[in-house]
């Protein structure tokens, strides 16, 4: 096989992928929400951090890094209260990310598709 054929190959299966985790999360929300809600507590304290860290870095490159400052002690915030109580946003992080997987799953078979029938511009590209 070519590049070409592989590389449409591995978007159709991390679209596939992305259906399952998708179905799993609304099939059987109570597998997977607890440590979504968890994960995605996790993410928002990471996320906050880095984004106090790169505003307290670039703030001589740009302007109004105080904004920065501000949505990273909100995400900081937010993944606390989900750690404090997870149970209030159970079904909101199931749902989000359900429908995320899903919608992230079917374009990838989508563009998988567009891009089989690219072929040649495929094979141009180096790897």
């Amino acid at each position: 096989m070519n590049h070409a054929d592989l590389s449409w190959m591995w978007l159709v299966l991390e679209g596939f992928l992305g259906i399952a985790v998708g179905a799993l999360t609304f099939f059987n929300p109570g597998i997977t929400a607890l440590f979504l809600v968890y994960l995605f507590g996790g993410w928002a304290v990471a996320t906050g951090v880095l984004t106090i860290v790169s505003a307290i870095r670039l703030r001589k490159v740009i302007s109004n890094e105080t904004l920065l400052v501000l949505l990273g002690i909100l995400s900081v915030a937010a993944g606390i209260v989900i750690f404090w109580a997870p149970i209030y946003g159970v079904f909101a992080i199931v749902w989000t990310v359900g429908v995320y997987a899903l919608l992230t799953g079917i374009f990838f078979i989508w563009l998988a598709f567009r891009l089989r029938r690219l072929p040649d511009v495929l094979a141009a590209t180096p790897a």
